[in-house]
């Protein structure tokens, strides 16, 4: 693969970079048999595990697009994201943070032990499930639909239009999540649930089963990139404290428990989910070098076939390559 830097500013260095993207994409689909697609849900294993599609749009409108695109997929936990923002929009940093801690737990995204031993027995942050469904009990609103309408209202204003949930995703979730309850039973025994638990994790299913696309989250990114600023349409839609946190949170705690290497390895902060998406944001950066979207950009990358801790195995290869091609470790 050829190495080195391109200047974006002409059609001809577009090309050449959409080339460029195109060739790691083609090369990183063939390590994709190296994992498998998620099996504990099942409607996820219809996915083909060898998908693999990326999409990088920058601030002032440049955007890079291959591999396997327009498929829908499900957000899973990168729906932990949005509702950890609607809930600090809505509450308040302060009253989210005392629910739920800001804190790496090095276990798995399902785990209920690092509740049992911690003191207090609160969930170490909202990456992870215990963390995901506290936060979807502080939601506002009595049904899980009333609950669930400021996360669509908030990815309309960030991507354009309102997605649909995928019913057949949500059963699937439904009716197979036994530890997913069990977290929930926990969590209620302890005091940290603020709704009825058959709304909260009515809610946490269906959040998770809200269908995106790639483009989709790369606009996400895209904002989140600019602290909550959005480039096209001009408005602040997310207040620049609860941006920063929710960062630090994707840096630290986003590809559970792989976290720290891909912290160490790709330097960006990003968040997975078992359908194989990743929703990566790169902040503006400064650079001696002449390197593409230095002030910043979103990538979003689908990649069903999942790694031992779930995240795309092959996505996470193609953003490593991305990120130290073009210098955007944020270290």
């Amino acid at each position: 693969m050829v190495q080195g830097y391109v200047n974006l500013n002409t059609e001809r260095n577009k090309e050449w970079l959409q080339e460029y993207v195109d060739n790691w994409v083609t090369f990183f689909k063939k390590q994709t048999d190296t994992g498998k697609v998620a099996d504990y849900i099942p409607k996820l294993e219809d996915a083909d595990p060898n998908a693999l599609g990326i999409t990088i749009i920058g601030k002032h409108g440049t955007q890079i697009r291959s591999g396997d695109l327009d498929i829908p997929f499900s957000i899973q936990s990168i729906s932990k994201v949005l509702s950890f923002i609607v809930a600090c929009m809505d509450r308040g940093l302060t009253y989210v943070l005392h629910r739920v801690d800001v804190e790496p737990t090095g276990e798995a995204f399902n785990s209920i032990m690092h509740l049992e031993i911690n003191n207090p027995k609160r969930p170490f942050n909202p990456m992870v499930n215990s963390g995901a469904i506290t936060i979807s009990s502080l939601l506002n609103g009595k049904t899980s639909d009333q609950k669930l309408e400021p996360i669509f209202a908030l990815l309309e204003k960030m991507i354009g239009y309102r997605p649909e949930l995928d019913v057949e995703v949500y059963e699937s979730e439904r009716d197979t999540s036994m530890r997913n309850r069990a977290i929930g039973y926990y969590l209620l025994e302890e005091g940290y649930l603020e709704s009825d638990l058959g709304v909260t994790l009515e809610t946490y299913f269906k959040q998770c089963s809200i269908n995106i696309t790639t483009d989709d989250l790369a606009r996400i990114g895209l904002v989140l990139s600019n602290d909550g600023f959005h480039p096209d349409t001009g408005e602040v839609i997310i207040p620049r404290n609860v941006t920063r946190i929710a960062k630090s949170l994707m840096l630290t705690c986003g590809m559970y428990d792989a976290s720290g290497k891909f912290a160490a390895y790709v330097g960006i902060p990003a968040k997975s989910g078992v359908s194989g998406g990743i929703l990566a944001v790169v902040p503006p950066r400064v650079r001696d070098n002449d390197l593409p979207f230095l002030d910043g950009c979103g990538i979003g990358v689908f990649g069903p076939a999942l790694d031992k801790q779930g995240n795309s195995i092959a996505g996470i290869k193609l953003l490593r390559h991305i990120a130290n091609s073009w210098d955007m470790s944020l270290f």
